[in-house]
């Protein structure tokens, strides 16, 4: 008999904790937030320049504006892409940027005097044509 009532004791117990683990089950939190995003800008101008040593100059000038997420200039096409915050800056301050650096762009002539310290591969005809549409074929002469 004592036997039995010691089975007894134990399955309720055992039975007790088990119930007791259900109850405790932790119950998950997903905390969801939200960021502020700022929708970046992107545009696309013209920008003289000759070869891979203009390209560096040219998206080194335009990534250095606060605000200014990627900027890559294509030397067929002669125009550069480039994605910016707004809040921070503008398409105008590009320019002046890459004109600073003594790269004409399609609204702002380069400065004179930074175009006379580019190496003689970058320095440009300042009438080249700028943002080129449709096939351009590579110039031979421009592998720099």
């Amino acid at each position: 008999m004592k036997r039995v009532i010691l089975s007894v004791a134990i399955i309720a117990t055992i039975g007790l904790v088990s119930c007791k683990n259900e109850a405790k089950k932790e119950t998950t939190k997903t905390e969801q937030t939200t960021s502020n995003q700022v929708a970046s800008i992107e545009t696309t101008f013209g920008v003289r320049g000759n070869c891979g040593m203009c390209k560096n100059t040219i998206e080194k000038a335009a990534n250095g504006v606060e605000g200014v997420s990627m900027a890559e200039w294509d030397k067929l096409r002669k125009q550069i892409n480039v994605s910016y915050d707004e809040s921070k800056t503008n398409v105008d301050a590009i320019h002046n940027a890459i004109a600073a650096s003594g790269y004409d762009t399609d609204k702002v002539m380069g400065s004179e005097s930074a175009y006379e310290n580019l190496p003689g591969c970058c320095q440009y005809d300042h009438g080249m044509e700028m943002s080129l549409k449709g096939d351009v074929k590579e110039d031979e002469n421009s592998n720099h």
